[in-house]
Order: structure tokens, then C-alpha cells, then sequence
């Protein structure tokens, strides 16, 4: 059985975020490893067709290209397509701690300083407020409704557990 890292808390399962609409349904074109089914999903689309903000929960463009993630040094060999493709195997049971640390530890700062910003300028329940902050914090798999605290941490991580395949 795959151990879950106790710093890692997300709010959803790779599955659940692409269902709800995550990096206008290209990222996961050419991730390996990926279960077949997940392509099928309405907000997934073909590699061959274009980009689509209206397929985000959000309906905003909310994310950079994978060259400007290259050129910033924040992709590596092992996951080259970065945080979701270490995500989506990490959930499926792949653990390597160096890398598991980095990446858990770049999950948890964009979270709390996007969430933190989200929950100053907003009521948590409007969901037209700071939409791009909040399509962000999505694609980091964290639901902007909820504060960022050890509570709400621990409530996520009990459900995820409860569901990753072990």
C-alpha cells in the first residue's frame, strides 16, 4: 500500500478536477500512464484540437504554457509535464520522496498564498470573485470555497485517502 504523504491535503482527485474543468482541457495529451477512460471525458479534449477557456470550471484562461513552466525551471525529467502529471501518479501509487517532497511542497505554498489572497478580497461562497485565482487553485486541486487551514487539511486528506486506489 502506497503511503500518503500527511503535508499533502487536496481538495480533489485528478479525476474529479478534470470532470470539473482544469487547464482548458489539454493537459493531460500525452501524460503516460494516464487511464484510458480519462480521455473520454466531455471537458478533455483530442490532442489535435485547440485549447478552450470555456471548458474550465471557471470559464477563464488560467494557466501558462508548458514553455514558460520549462523556461522557469519548474518542470523535471521524471514528470515532464509537471505538477498534474506528478499528481495524477502519485494518486495512482507512484512514490519517489525527493521528488514527492518538492512537489507537495509547491502545492502547498501556491495554495496558501492564493488562498489566503482569495479569502481577503472575497466571500468564499461568490464564485465570480477572482475567478482566475480560483481557476488556479483548481488546477492545484484545492477548492477555493474552503480556508486554508490544518482543519480543512485534515478533512481532505481523510477523503482522498478513503479513495486513491491503494
Amino acid at each position: 500500500m502506497s503511503t500518503w504523504d500527511p503535508n499533502f491535503a487536496p481538495s480533489f482527485t485528478p479525476l474529479e478536477m478534470l470532470e470539473m474543468g482544469v487547464f482548458e482541457g489539454k493537459y493531460i495529451n500525452g501524460i503516460p500512464g494516464v487511464p484510458p477512460e480519462w480521455y473520454k471525458l466531455p471537458k478533455v479534449l483530442k490532442p489535435d484540437q485547440k485549447p478552450n477557456p470555456e471548458l474550465n470550471y471557471y470559464k477563464v484562461k488560467s494557466r501558462q504554457p508548458l514553455s514558460e513552466w520549462q523556461a522557469r525551471g519548474w518542470i523535471d525529467e521524471v514528470d515532464p509535464y509537471g505538477w498534474f502529471e506528478w499528481y495524477i501518479k502519485y494518486f495512482l501509487g507512484r512514490r519517489i520522496p525527493v521528488i514527492d517532497s518538492k512537489q507537495i511542497g509547491r502545492w502547498y505554498s501556491f495554495v496558501a498564498r492564493h488562498q489566503a489572497q482569495v479569502s481577503y478580497a472575497c466571500a468564499l461562497d461568490d464564485p465570480a470573485c477572482h475567478t482566475r485565482q480560483r481557476q488556479g487553485l483548481l488546477q492545484w486541486s484545492w477548492d477555493s470555497t474552503k480556508e486554508f487551514t490544518a482543519t480543512q487539511r485534515n478533512i481532505n486528506r481523510k477523503r482522498i485517502m478513503r479513495i486513491a486506489p491503494r
